[in-house]
């Protein structure tokens, strides 16, 4: 028997990283007897082995849970959230198939910057909010401290603060009923014709494709012809269930149910995360709104260091696509690293996961380029192109206008590093825009910078000016004209376009210098000198010479007259000039690795 949808709720965890979102999660599982004592263990949800060693979400991870309150049976479907801001994009997906958040702060660390983005996406989104604080079992929690940096920070009244502990299980039931009472029950009809939110999918090597769905109206049931409206394709259904919290089949998902059905879909191309599943016979008249396409911050080269594993490395891709869509992926080809593909993705940690995601599930051996930002140029005949790396920079002499991405970005810190970051941000080109006060202790400094400034090591740094107190988040602007230009790289006076970087004209030289070093202590030394130049146009503006190897052509002479060696000497530098003018020089893949995989 379906539940009616009075009795449903749905809603997610939103949290910054580490504020036990995936702790209340586990309690919740406990409590209701989802997962038995025997069972659980620590961040139960967290299924991937990169999140357990980690430490993070890095997916979402939805959860069907049953709680009886006031003698009537209840459903809710959960759905725990990642923190960090590279998956932000997770947590706007997980918010759309819900109607209630519930917004965690840690009783010691605060408001942190991901916790005022993510309750003012979940303030979007038209969410119920329940404002909690967790951890308040801590010996050093500040819990009247915090909530007054609650109300200065998200205008929450201090009445509606629930309290309780996730590793502890204080205040659990509390919250369990604070979900029934404050949460609406969804407003889908069961009766209407069938229509379906795809919020995210993931591929089983027996099943196909499993897609994840939040039921808007109407019933779907195995045996069901559907529709995916994107797509327009048309599919049998084989298998419907939940997660509870590992996937159980069920008869149904009606109105307001979230779960997954599997319908023998075959291609991963087909399954359109933000797409509206409807039933083939009667579809909806309008399909749902989706999601706002991630757009990606960051681009970087992904190849494989054997070749002959470029096949394989393109369908790891389609896969991992399914599952996270927020990256993107297109083939290219480079001079030093043969066949690859440029992925974009929005942010640095985002990157580092795919690659050690693509490494251990696929078995894959791959090569990384350093990182690079999207860049417009406005061409002297009006065009303007969406340059993804240095290849597609036209001629300075075509160039009108060379714009970068600028981020707005927000930093929670403690008020005495304030001298510290603003000297930091001034550093990377950043523009003051305000500074506030949550309290005497903390304060937020909001600037403007350039992308290419940022994801690099800024929040490294953030955390080594801070202390390890300080957060930050971002939100891209726009494009702004700067004075950027094309840095080639020659090796022997031949231009290698695989080392050609984009650099802002003031620190050109220094990045020049940086790769040429780099470049000296991996190019083996010839028999004639070996130049390396960086050069914006005609113009070098950094040099390092890699010396000749010499042999010694006067060992056979002993003692004698002197004129000898000199003639031996004259003919080994005329033929040394020679060598120069016709000597190739092979920059070897090495050379390559260590300047694309600097990060300065």
């Amino acid at each position: 028997m379906p539940t009616p949808t009075a009795n449903i709720r749905n809603f997610c965890i939103i949290a910054h990283i580490d504020h036990g979102k995936s702790t209340l999660a586990d309690q919740f599982l406990l409590k209701t007897g989802t997962v038995s004592e025997r069972d659980i263990k620590a961040q139960t949800l967290d299924s991937m082995d990169l999140e357990r060693e980690r430490g993070i979400t890095i997916r979402m991870h939805p959860v069907t849970i049953y709680h009886q309150h006031n003698g009537q049976k209840y459903e809710l479907n959960l759905i725990d959230t990642p923190g960090h801001v590279d998956f932000n994009y997770e947590v706007s997906r997980s918010l759309a198939a819900c109607e209630g958040a519930i917004l965690l702060v840690d009783a010691f660390q605060g408001v942190q910057a991901q916790t005022v983005a993510n309750a003012f996406l979940a303030m979007d989104a038209g969410l119920k909010i329940i404002p909690t604080l967790n951890k308040i079992d801590l010996p050093h929690a500040r819990p009247e401290f915090v909530i007054g940096e609650m109300e200065q920070a998200l205008m929450v009244n201090p009445d509606d603060v629930m309290r309780a502990s996730g590793k502890a299980g204080i205040g659990i039931e509390g919250m369990l009923a604070a979900v029934i009472e404050r949460i609406p029950p969804p407003a889908g009809k069961p009766d209407a014709p069938a229509k379906a939110l795809i919020y995210n999918s993931h591929f089983d090597t027996y099943k196909g494709v499993v897609v994840y769905i939040r039921v808007m109206d109407g019933v779907i049931r195995p045996g069901q012809k559907i529709r995916l409206m994107r797509a327009g394709r048309e599919y049998m259904i084989s298998e419907i269930g939940q997660f509870r919290p590992e996937m159980q089949k069920c008869e149904e998902l009606s109105a307001g149910q979230v779960g997954y059905f599997t319908a023998n879909i075959k291609n991963i191309v087909d399954v359109n995360i933000g797409d509206t599943v409807t039933e083939a016979a009667n579809p909806t008249a309008e399909p749902l709104t989706g999601y706002k396409e991630p757009k990606p911050m960051v681009y970087s080269g992904l190849y494989p260091v054997n070749n002959n594993e470029f096949e394989d490395l393109r369908e790891a891709l389609a896969k991992l696509k399914l599952n996270d869509s927020s990256f993107t992926y297109q083939p290219e080809v480079s001079d030093g690293l043969g066949f690859g593909f440029r992925c974009g993705f929005l942010g640095m940690l985002h990157r580092e996961i795919i690659q050690q995601r693509l490494e251990r599930d696929c078995d894959l051996n791959l090569v990384q380029t350093a990182p690079n930002v999207t860049y417009e140029i406005l061409k002297k005949n009006g065009e303007v192109l969406t340059v993804h790396g240095p290849q597609e920079v036209p001629d300075a002499g075509q160039i009108e206008e060379f714009r970068e991405p600028i981020v707005r970005i927000s930093f929670l810190i403690p008020a005495a590093n304030i001298g510290a970051l603003m000297q930091m941000c001034t550093d990377r080109r950043g523009t003051f825009v305000r500074t506030e006060y949550l309290s005497q202790q903390r304060v937020i400094l909001v600037y403007e910078m350039p992308l290419a400034e940022v994801i690099y090591d800024l929040y490294d740094k953030l955390k080594s000016v801070t202390h390890g107190y300080g957060t930050m988040d971002y939100e891209l602007l726009g494009f702004k004209a700067a004075d950027l230009v094309k840095m080639d790289i020659l090796v022997h006076g031949q231009k290698v376009d695989a080392l050609s970087v984009i650099v802002h004209r003031s620190n050109a030289e220094r990045r020049g210098r940086i790769i040429l070093k780099k470049l000296r202590e991996e190019i083996d030394r010839h028999l004639f000198e070996v130049s390396l130049q960086a050069a914006i146009g005609a113009r070098i503006v950094a040099r390092e010479n890699i010396a000749a190897m010499r042999k010694n052509v006067t060992a056979k002479c002993y003692g004698g007259d002197i004129t000898r060696k000199r003639k031996l000497w004259a003919k080994q530098a005329e033929g040394k000039k020679r060598m120069k003018q016709i000597g190739q020089v092979e920059v070897p893949q090495e050379a390559f690795l260590a300047v694309l995989e600097s990060d300065e």
